[in-house]
C-alpha cells in the first residue's frame, strides 16, 4: 500500500505491467497520450474500484497512462500473486469478467460517441453523465461536486480546452449551466438531454 500525490504518474505506457491496482483514496485518471502529446482521457477510477486489470491477460507492456488527480491511496498486487488468487476464487473470476466487459462496452460507446457527435451533444452528455455520477442538489439545480477543469473535460470528450470554455459558455447563456466558480451546475438537464 503507498500513496501517490497529486498529478503524480502511477504508470505510463510501455511500463511493465507486473501488478494490478486497487484504489483505496482519491481518484485516478486512466488516459492514452499521443507521440506529440495529446491526451485522451478513458475513465476515471474512484476508491473501491481496480485499475491496470489489462497486464492479467499476457502480461505485456501498460499500453495506457494512470495519473492521481488528488493525493490518492493505492494497494498494489503483483500480477502473478493476483492472479493465483483468482484461481482459488472462481466468484472474483467472473466478477473480474463482469467489469472486464462492462469497461469495454464503456470504451466502445465513448468512441462511437467521438467519432459521430459534435462538441455540444459530446460535451452536454458529459455534463449529464457527471451530474448523475457527481451531483449534489443545489438551490440553483445540480452542483457537479468534483473538481474537474476545461482541459479535463475536453480530454474526456477528444476536444480543445478553449472550444470546451466556449461551449460551456454558450451553455450558461442558454440556461442550461450555471458556473460556481470552476464548478458547473446542471440547471437543464432537459435541455442538455436534447442536446445529447
Amino acid at each position: 500500500m503507498r500513496e501517490v500525490r497529486r498529478r503524480q504518474v502511477i504508470y505510463i505506457p510501455g511500463d511493465p505491467g507486473q501488478s494490478v491496482f486497487f484504489l483505496n483514496g482519491g481518484r485516478v485518471k486512466i488516459s492514452k497520450v499521443t507521440r506529440d502529446g495529446r491526451e485522451l482521457t478513458l475513465a476515471y477510477r474512484v476508491p473501491g474500484q481496480v485499475f491496470g486489470e489489462l497486464c492479467l491477460g499476457d502480461g505485456g507492456p501498460r499500453e495506457e497512462m494512470a495519473e492521481a488527480m488528488e493525493n490518492v491511496l493505492i494497494t498494489e498486487v503483483e500480477r502473478g500473486l493476483f492472479e493465483k488468487f483468482i484461481e482459488r476464487n472462481p466468484a472474483l473470476a467472473i466478477e473480474l469478467m463482469r467489469m472486464s466487459n462492462q469497461r469495454r462496452k464503456e470504451v466502445e460507446n465513448k468512441v462511437a460517441r467521438l467519432i459521430f457527435r459534435d462538441v455540444n451533444s459530446k460535451l452536454a452528455d458529459l455534463l449529464i453523465s457527471l451530474g448523475r455520477e457527481y451531483g449534489v442538489e443545489d438551490a440553483r439545480g445540480t452542483l457537479v461536486a468534483i473538481k474537474i477543469t476545461h482541459q479535463e473535460m475536453a480530454n474526456l470528450i477528444g476536444s480543445t480546452r478553449e472550444t470546451v470554455s466556449l461551449t460551456l459558455s454558450q451553455f450558461r447563456k442558454s440556461g442550461l449551466i450555471a458556473m460556481d466558480g470552476r464548478k458547473v451546475i446542471v440547471t437543464d438537464f432537459d435541455g442538455l438531454k436534447a442536446l445529447a
